[in-house]
C-alpha cells in the first residue's frame, strides 16, 4: 500500500485542479495510479542473476463513487451494475493491448489491510503474463473441463446449492457462499451460476445477479461485528490472450482477516512456505454467523 502522500486523491500543487478526480460529478472514476508498479512503456529491465522482464502492465485506480463515505454495501444496485460495466470496459481497453494477457481488478479494503486511501476505491492490474494464482487455477479449470466437458466452479456451485449449508445468497444468475474448502475464516465467493469468461461477456441480468450477491455479502460482513470490515476482493476472469476459454468462470474471492473481532488472521509459515492453508474455524460456522445477519438489499427487499 503507498503511503499517504502518495494519495492518488489527495490535493496537487495546481490550485485550478485539487484532485487526479475529474472535477464535476461522476458516478465512477477510473484513472492512472500516480505511482505505477507497471507500465506499457517499460523496457530495458535491470541486469540481475535472474532472469528479468520490463514491467510492461497498467496500474489503475477505480474511485467507485465520489462520496467518501459509502462503501461498496451502502451504494444501490444499479451503482454496482454501473461497475461491473466499467470493469469490462477496462478488460476490453487494457486485454486489447499486445502486451497484456491477464486484467485483474481487486479491492482492498480496511486499514488491517494496510490501506492508506480511505475513500471507496479499488485497483485494476493489468500484467504482461498469467500470475500464478491464476495460472494456476486455469490449468486445473481447463484439466477439469477436458475431464468432464464442463467447469471446475460450475460443479462447485451446483455442490453447493444442493448441500446448502454455506449460501449467503442465491438466485437465478448468482451465488456468493462460504466455500467448503475456505481457506480464511469468512472467506467468501462470489460468481455466476451459469459460466461467463469475463466481464465482457456479462448479460444484463448476470449483472444484476453479482450486484446482489455482492451487496449481500458487504452488508453482511459489515453487520456482522457493526463496523467496515476489512477485506481483500479479487475478480478472476480469464486471460485476454484472445484465445477462447470454454473452462473459465468469472467470480470473486474475498478474504477477510479475521478469526474473531478482536484477533487477527495473518498468514503463517505453513500457507507461505508450503501453500497450504490451516483454517481452524469450520466452514459452515463462519457462514451461519454471515447468514445470521438480516440485511436489506433495496427497498422493500430483506435477505
Amino acid at each position: 500500500m503507498p503511503p499517504p502522500e502518495y494519495n492518488p486523491l489527495a490535493p496537487t500543487i495546481d490550485p485550478h485542479f485539487p484532485t487526479e478526480l475529474p472535477q464535476g460529478r461522476y458516478d465512477i472514476a477510473v484513472f492512472g495510479n500516480r505511482f505505477p508498479s507497471m507500465t506499457l512503456a517499460a523496457h530495458n529491465p535491470p541486469a540481475s542473476i535472474v532472469e528479468t522482464l520490463p514491467a510492461n502492465g497498467a496500474c489503475e485506480v477505480v474511485v467507485f463513487t465520489q462520496d467518501p463515505e459509502s462503501p461498496l454495501g451502502s451504494l444501490e444496485l444499479d451503482h454496482l451494475e454501473l461497475l461491473f460495466l466499467v470493469w469490462a470496459d477496462r478488460t476490453r481497453v487494457l486485454g486489447g493491448h499486445p502486451q497484456i494477457q491477464y486484467v485483474l481488478p481487486f479491492e482492498n479494503r480496511g486499514v488491517e489491510m494496510g490501506v492508506t486511501l480511505l475513500h471507496p476505491h479499488g485497483q485494476i492490474y493489468a500484467y504482461p503474463f498469467v500470475p500464478p494464482v491464476p495460472a494456476r487455477m486455469q490449468e486445473r479449470q481447463q484439466v477439469y473441463y477436458q475431464e468432464n466437458h464442463r467447469g471446475l466452479l460450475q460443479d462447485l456451485i451446483q455442490r453447493e446449492i444442493s448441500d446448502n449449508q454455506r449460501i449467503l445468497y442465491l438466485d437465478e444468475e448468482a451465488i456468493a457462499f462460504v466455500p467448503a474448502c475456505a481457506r480464511y475464516p469468512y472467506e467468501v465467493w462470489i460468481a455466476t451460476i451459469d459460466p461467463v469468461a469475463t466481464f465482457i461477456d456479462l448479460s444484463t441480468e448476470q449483472r444484476r445477479g453479482l450486484a446482489k450477491a455482492l451487496k449481500t455479502v458487504t452488508l453482511k460482513y459489515d453487520g456482522l461485528w457493526n463496523r467496515t470490515f476489512p477485506y481483500l476482493m479479487a475478480w478472476f476472469q480469464a486471460p485476454t490472450d484472445g484465445q477462447p476459454h470454454p473452462e473459465a468462470h468469472l467470480h470473486a474471492e474475498l478474504y477477510p482477516p479475521y478469526r474473531t473481532p478482536d484477533k487477527l488472521k495473518y498468514l503463517a509459515g505453513t500457507e507461505l512456505a508450503a501453500g497450504m492453508f490451516a483454517n481452524d474455524a469450520l466452514p459452515e460456522e463462519k457462514a451461519k454467523e454471515l447468514q445470521a445477519v438480516s440485511v436489506i438489499l433495496e427497498e422493500g427487499v430483506r435477505v
